[in-house]
């Protein structure tokens, strides 16, 4: 995996705790880590044994972020408590939202319904959907692809289903990738958020998680702080971090349009 994916989180150092009760704990996950062991890796460091040895107990998945995706992640403290949240997922009950950043305009706000294959399925592509809304927009003076200027779009965004790295390639399908994404991306994008802005990064964080508890039916809504990197990224568009919370309370567009129709008008990047 491409380095600047996964930057990885000093070892030692302790998960920043988002929510926490008798039934659930969230932490806001690094840019990087894997969520639990993998075959595939050789890393030593993983959220939910990092987790567990940090607050002395076992802990239980509740659902799944990519590696390289930072935000939001949270986890049962008990069995049952994770499989009662597990349902609420499965339902689509859950409201996940994500920040990101995308190369070229995209449209004020749309639906992407495309199918994606997801590896822990049978490999074949299944329904996924993504709806997402424009944030704000830039255009920087300087010639990275074709053109003389580059632009660049600030979106959030909501994933209606929940294949692996649905978003990114969702992202890529409309031809507004995401930038850091070294698998799905555009690598003349990444390279100069690289070098220009110390950027190495997927920016791409799961901004909120909002449920209703299982056992007390209150609402939960969990938010996930801006790291030093969001807030470089949000300079360029001039906003500060408070500006984006309000942004991102603003309401949604009551119906999103799904003609199957996207403008590629604003792709340019």
């Amino acid at each position: 995996m491409p380095a600047e994916e996964n930057p990885q989180t000093p070892a030692g150092e302790p998960l920043r705790i988002l929510f926490r009760d008798n039934d659930y704990v969230a932490i806001d996950k690094p840019a990087g880590l894997l969520v639990h062991r993998s075959p595939i890796s050789r890393d030593e460091r993983f959220a939910l044994q990092t987790l567990r040895d940090q607050l002395g107990r076992r802990v239980y998945p509740v659902h799944r972020l990519d590696r390289a995706t930072s935000g939001v992640l949270l986890f049962g403290l008990s069995p049952d408590a994770a499989r009662r949240l597990v349902q609420q997922f499965e339902q689509r009950s859950v409201t996940k939202r994500y920040l990101a950043i995308a190369r070229g305009w995209t449209n004020t706000d749309d639906h992407i319904d495309h199918p994606v294959a997801d590896p822990d399925g049978n490999g074949m592509a299944q329904d996924a959907r993504t709806r997402y809304r424009r944030l704000a927009t830039v255009e920087l003076p300087d010639a990275v692809d074709r053109y003389p200027t580059t632009r660049y779009t600030l979106v959030e965004v909501e994933p209606l289903t929940g294949r692996r790295q649905q978003i990114r390639k969702h992202f890529k399908h409309i031809s507004h990738h995401l930038i850091g994404d070294t698998t799905h991306g555009n690598g003349r994008h990444n390279r100069y958020f690289r070098e220009t802005f110390d950027i190495r990064r997927l920016l791409l964080m799961s901004h909120r998680l909002c449920f209703t508890h299982p056992l007390d039916a209150r609402l939960v809504d969990i938010h996930a702080p801006f790291d030093a990197d969001w807030q470089k990224a949000f300079e360029l568009f001039g906003l500060c971090p408070s500006a984006i919370e309000q942004l991102t309370k603003n309401a949604w567009p009551d119906e999103v349009k799904n003609d199957g129709f996207h403008d590629f008008d604003g792709i340019r990047g």
